[in-house]
Parts: structure tokens; C-alpha cells; sequence
């Protein structure tokens, strides 16, 4: 049987496994345009529970650190594949309910509710993705189950299972055959499945990786240590400033050092003084070694645990859900000061900053749903990668909650429009839903990596055009690829025509382009906005 606390410290080691690989994760992704990518949001749907496992004590039952990992990994869950993630590991918190170790029996169960759960979640369940690796694995559990009782044996076969399902991933999706890579969702399990085995085998909890730094100077010295005072791997943070003796010795010595009994080490050595950061469970060794330099000054030390506990109470405190003042209330995913704007306009009543390169959490959208003061809240998620956490958010809620299938920000200034105040909630859904429907949207950016995709051999920094989420030609000049999308999604009998420019758009070269639609399409009603949005120059709708 596994004990909790190895359970505890093997998903830790999962998180921080992840962590170290996310970069090689998100380079499988297949389609080059800028996202938060796969290996980030696993990343961050994990880590997002390792404060608190590490605050469980060495003899917690296996059912409390299942359910503080799921509750946890749920509230920060990102991205499609997070929340794949945070619900294979909800699936241990209801296996494992009640227990204090994990046994073969209530593991494969765990394992087999993980990959239910996940698949109901998904409304069109794609094979060769991390669905497959998660089913195909929990399908070997249960066969190795019949002829071993050892949860640890069955783990092994679990991980070798997963590896094998990995490798067929091509196989399956023809796209990852061409780009010859194996599913990058698949590949962040695999790294959090393996990493918990060598955990229950008796190996150490996996060390994280540095964060890579810029040169650190006095100046720079607090910006840089901020960054690292939210991660509690240690429980001290230890800072001082030493006044340098004479002939003292050289600092890397003292950085060498603290390296070995502790981590998030910052030490910037200037003419007359050293100081020095540091995250440990024995402050007093880097006050002795610290002397052996000079005379310390300004000493600070802060249990990090404690201030965890106390701000996480605080915040628990201050969030009070708004009351209800109304019937219907309204939150939109938005990136850009022009387009949280244009919603806030149209009756949006919370704005949740993201999209692509930044998903949010489920716990974003759940705060913002709680902020509205409504009985009935529709969530305009307003990006494939996005629906999914919000889908979560409405099981979480106090109140009716509906997720509208919005993919992109045309969408969702669409279904905004076709909501009627006399109407019911039945009637305002399909009306939206409709709205939304009907509205083309071609997306403007850049390529963030070599690619062969879809017939596109694409280099890095290349304008990429979609129309309607799907790749439709590569361009070198960004105006001349908006115009050649624009005629693409003009058919049929249109009325308007949308054009939002980006952050890194200059007015004067929207206004040509726009003025470049306006000649060819004289019949039809051209707008242009300034949305400010980050990655994509434009964003162009057509209704």
C-alpha cells in the first residue's frame, strides 16, 4: 500500500516535473500560432496544488491529499489540457475518499473515474491525444490488477503502458505523423505519471529547475527576489545585506553554499556590500555563514508557510459573493483595452483579462461569475482553449450558470448583442447561440515556431491567416495577408464588416487597410476599432 504523505510527495514531484519540462512539451504542439501551450498549463494546473500538499502533514490519510490535489488542481486548472489533467486527478479524490493508503484496488478505480470523467467532459473526445494515453493506461491497470495486489507493481505497468500509447499517437492523429512529433498532452502525463513512480519506488521528490535570470544588480536585486517569494519549498526566507571585510572571500563561494541548504538563491555582490536571499529551513546557517563575510545588516526572516495560511484566510474573508440586483448578468474573457471596453459597452459586467498566451484558471472565471450580481450569469469564454475551465467553473458556482460555445471575440460580441432583457433564459441561449454561430471571424498573427502544418512549411516570425480557427495561408507583409483574409471570408450575402487592430497595429495602417476594404467592398458597412489586443494584429469579423 502507498501511505499519504508518498501520494503527497509523488504529486508534488509530478508538478515539479512538469514544471521543468514544459518548455519540451509545448514545442510538440502542432499548430504554430502563440499560445499558452500545453506543457505551461499543465504546468501551472498542478503547481497550483503544491503549496498546499506541501502544508499536509507526514501522517495525513491518502483521501485528504487526493482531495486537497483535486480541489486544487480544479480551481487552477487552464487550458484544455489542465482541466483533462485536474480531472483524471479528481477521479483519485473520489476513489480514495475515506482512505488512508492507496491500495491496488481503489488506484485502478481511481485511475478508471479520472479517464470517465474526463471523457464526458469533452463534447467530441479526439483519439490520439493525452484521452487516449489516460484511458489506454487505466485499461492496463485493471488488467495487471488481476494478477498482482501491488499498487506500486501496477504503477510501473501504468507508466510503461502510458509510454507505449504515446509512441502509437501518430498513428492515430495524421497530423502529429507529419510534423513527426507524439501528442504534447500525452507527453505531460507521461512526465507527472513517471515522476509519482519513482516517488512510490523510494526515490526523492524531484528538485525544480532554476528559473532562467537576467544578470541581477543592486538595483534589480528586490524585483528579482519578489518573483520567488509565492514558491514555499522551503519554509524561511532569509535576506540580509553583509558589509564586506576585508579580504573577504569571493561571493560565489557564499551563493555555493546556500545552494545546499536551500533554494531561490540571489546573491549580488557590489563594491562594498553583499546581499543575499534565500528560501531555507535553517536560518541560522546563513547568518554563520554570512558572517564569515562581514557584518550583517537589516536581517529579515518570514515564515512563508505562516504567511500562506494567513493571506489565504484573508482572502477566503474578503471574497463575498455579489448579491443578486438582477436577473441576468454577463462575464467575457478579454485581452485589450479597446475590446474590454467594447464589452463593458455592450452589457458585459466582468471582464476576465486572457485569451491566447494567457488562459485562465478556473478559479478566474469562478471569482468573476461570483462578482456578478446576477441570478443567471453567461460566461462568453471567447476561445476554444478556454471553454473547458469554464464549463468547470459552472459546477463550483452558487448560481445558474451558462457557458456559451464563444471561440472568438467576433463570437462573443455576437451573442452579446442578441440578448434580449424581455426575454426568457431558454430563448435568450438559442438566440445567442445562433448569433454567434453566424459570425465568420479571420485572426491575423505570427508563427512562434518552425512548423510543416497542413501542407504549410512555415517559418518562425511568418504572418500566419485563419479563417475560423483553422490555418488558411501564410503571408511575409501583415496588411496584405488582413486584406487577402478579409476577400476569403466575404461570401454570400454579407452586411458588415469588422476590423479590430492589435497593440503593435499603428492607426495609420489600420485606417489604410481599412480604407483598402472600404473600396473593394463599397455595399458593405466597415468598421474599424482599436482593440489593443496582444498577439493577434488583427481580428476581422464578417456578419
Amino acid at each position: 500500500m502507498i501511505k499519504g504523505s508518498v501520494l503527497r510527495d509523488a504529486i508534488i514531484s509530478g508538478a515539479y516535473s512538469i514544471s521543468n519540462e514544459k518548455k519540451s512539451v509545448d514545442e510538440l504542439n502542432v499548430f504554430p500560432v502563440p499560445d499558452g501551450d500545453t506543457g505551461t498549463n499543465m504546468s501551472m494546473t498542478i503547481g497550483n496544488a503544491v503549496a498546499e500538499l506541501k502544508n499536509l502533514p507526514d501522517d495525513v490519510d491518502a483521501g485528504v491529499v487526493a482531495k486537497t490535489a483535486a480541489s486544487a488542481l480544479l480551481r487552477g486548472a487552464r487550458g484544455n489540457s489542465g482541466v483533462i489533467l485536474s480531472l483524471i486527478f479528481r477521479g483519485f479524490s473520489k476513489a480514495l475518499k475515506g482512505q488512508t493508503k492507496v491500495t491496488d484496488s481503489n488506484l485502478v478505480a481511481a485511475l478508471e473515474t479520472g479517464v470517465e470523467g474526463a471523457y464526458k467532459s469533452v463534447m467530441k473526445p479526439t483519439e490520439g491525444t493525452i484521452l487516449t494515453v489516460a484511458r489506454e493506461a487505466a485499461e492496463k491497470a485493471r488488467d495487471i490488477s488481476r494478477s498482482t495486489n501491488d499498487p506500486i507493481v501496477i504503477w510501473e505497468e501504468v507508466c510503461r503502458q502510458a509510454e507505449l500509447t504515446l509512441a502509437e499517437t501518430p498513428k492515430l492523429l495524421p497530423a502529429l505523423a507529419k510534423a513527426g512529433v507524439v501528442d504534447a498532452g500525452g507527453k505531460g502525463l507521461l512526465i507527472i505519471f513517471c515522476a509519482m513512480r519513482d516517488v512510490f519506488k523510494g526515490g526523492k521528490i524531484v528538485k525544480q529547475a532554476a528559473a532562467e535570470q537576467k544578470k541581477v544588480t543592486i538595483e534589480t536585486f528586490s524585483d528579482v527576489v519578489g518573483k520567488y517569494d509565492q514558491e514555499i519549498h522551503f519554509t524561511y526566507c532569509t535576506e540580509m545585506i553583509i558589509t564586506k571585510k576585508k579580504n573577504a572571500d569571493d561571493s560565489s563561494k557564499l551563493r555555493a553554499y546556500l545552494e545546499t541548504i536551500g533554494d531561490c538563491v540571489v546573491v549580488v555582490d557590489d563594491e562594498d556590500i553583499i546581499k543575499l536571499h534565500v528560501h531555507t529551513n535553517d536560518p541560522g546557517l546563513v547568518i554563520q555563514k554570512a558572517l564569515k563575510f562581514g557584518s550583517i545588516n537589516l536581517p529579515k526572516i518570514e515564515n512563508m508557510k505562516m504567511q500562506h495560511k494567513a493571506r489565504k484566510k484573508e482572502s477566503e474573508q474578503k471574497f463575498v459573493p455579489a448579491k443578486p440586483e438582477k436577473k441576468y448578468g454577463f462575464v467575457a474573457v478579454a485581452a485589450g483595452s479597446g475590446i474590454e471596453s467594447m464589452f463593458k459597452d455592450i452589457g458585459v459586467d466582468c471582464i476576465v483579462k486572457g485569451g491566447q498566451t494567457m488562459n485562465p484558471s478556473t478559479q478566474d472565471i469562478l471569482a468573476a461569475i461570483m462578482s456578478t450580481p446576477a441570478e443567471i450569469v453567461f460566461v462568453l469564454p471567447n476561445n476554444k482553449n478556454i471553454i473547458m475551465a469554464a464549463e468547470q467553473a459552472v459546477k463550483l458556482a452558487d448560481r445558474k450558470v451558462c457557458v456559451l460555445q464563444t471561440r472568438t471575440i467576433p463570437q462573443g460580441m455576437s451573442a452579446m448583442l442578441a440578448f434580449d432583457p424581455d426575454a426568457d433564459f431558454n430563448q435568450n441561449r438559442i438566440a445567442m447561440t445562433k448569433a454567434l454561430e453566424g459570425v465568420s471571424t479571420g485572426m491575423v498573427t505570427f508563427a512562434a515556431r518552425d512548423s510543416d502544418y497542413e501542407g504549410h512549411a512555415i517559418s518562425k516570425g511568418e504572418i500566419l491567416c485563419l479563417d475560423n480557427g483553422k490555418l488558411s495561408f501564410v503571408e511575409k507583409d501583415i496588411a496584405k495577408g488582413a486584406y487577402k483574409l478579409t476577400k476569403k471570408l466575404v461570401k454570400g450575402e454579407c452586411s458588415y464588416i469588422t476590423v479590430l487592430y492589435g497593440s503593435d497595429v499603428s492607426d495609420e495602417a489600420a485606417e489604410a487597410l481599412c480604407a483598402q476594404i472600404s473600396n473593394k467592398y463599397p455595399n458593405l458597412e466597415v468598421n474599424l476599432i482599436n482593440g489593443g489586443q496582444p498577439v493577434y494584429y488583427y481580428i476581422i469579423s464578417v456578419e
